[in-house]
């Protein structure tokens, strides 16, 4: 396996102004110099994580996912963050994977009922691993990260991308659960999150964390408005697991 090299942006949102927050970025990925193979941004990174869902969503196509296909042909690499998309009388909490020739996307499938996010938006029912520059990459959105069974590594992917807008009152949790999923799927974790505050009133700390297949921390972003790049040892993955190889001795399970 060849390396990746992945950029954490972690950065405060605009309440609801999708325009305010793709200039925002586009300062960020000018300032980037090599942007290496993939970009991650936070969940929700047009809007926040508002509830209004009808009010934001954008249709396939529109003018977001245009923006990031864009980009992602300017920067060669991929990007990917999650919008709220609208198909037919359902919203979701879309992740868009953009590389230079195509779009992937994945639907967040645990809902946040806390903030009454079940009520607003449809749950996505696939699970989606996007092949990208020799890498098999699992999909994942901020609420997805509690839930192991579903992040469970089947021997199809090597690395796990969370985006999120995670409280900074449960910090410790996204700390901890992040470096839990590298360790027991024996895959590099990436986590992005936001920073600031929203219109609700909620603090956001970032911790935007990367961690490689041993749970050894390589980058950890804390709180503040910036990015940081890690190289991904596409070696050092493949021998860490053929010296430990804990998944031949998993428990199989299905999902619903």
């Amino acid at each position: 396996m060849q390396d990746l090299t992945v950029t954490l942006v972690q950065c405060e949102l605009a309440w609801e102004a999708p325009a305010d927050n793709r200039r925002h970025l586009e300062t960020r990925f000018a300032s980037l110099g090599e942007p290496g193979d993939l970009l991650v941004l936070p969940e929700m990174f047009t809007t926040g994580f508002s509830m209004n869902a009808l009010a934001n969503a954008e249709p396939p196509g529109g003018t977001t996912e245009t923006w990031l296909r864009q980009w992602a042909r300017q920067l060669d690499c991929a990007i990917t963050g999650s919008i709220a998309v609208q198909e037919g009388d359902a919203v979701y909490n879309r992740m868009l994977f953009a590389t230079p020739e195509a779009l992937h996307y994945y639907d967040k499938r645990h809902l946040f009922r806390m903030a009454g996010e079940h009520q607003r938006y449809a749950a996505g029912t696939q699970r989606v691993i996007v092949p990208w520059r020799g890498w098999r990459i699992n999909l994942q959105v901020c609420y997805d990260l509690r839930f192991p069974v579903f992040c469970r590594n089947r021997r199809d992917y090597e690395l796990m991308l969370f985006v999120a807008n995670w409280p900074a009152v449960r910090r410790q949790h996204w700390r901890a659960l992040l470096e839990a999923r590298a360790i027991e799927n024996q895959v590099c974790v990436v986590g992005v999150n936001r920073i600031g505050q929203d219109a609700k009133g909620w603090e956001y700390a970032g911790d935007s964390l990367a961690f490689n297949a041993e749970g050894q921390l390589l980058a950890d972003l804390q709180n503040e408005n910036g990015t940081a790049s890690v190289v991904l040892s596409g070696a050092d993955l493949v021998s860490y697991r053929e010296k430990f190889p804990c998944d031949l001795d998993a428990d199989g399970f299905q999902l619903d």
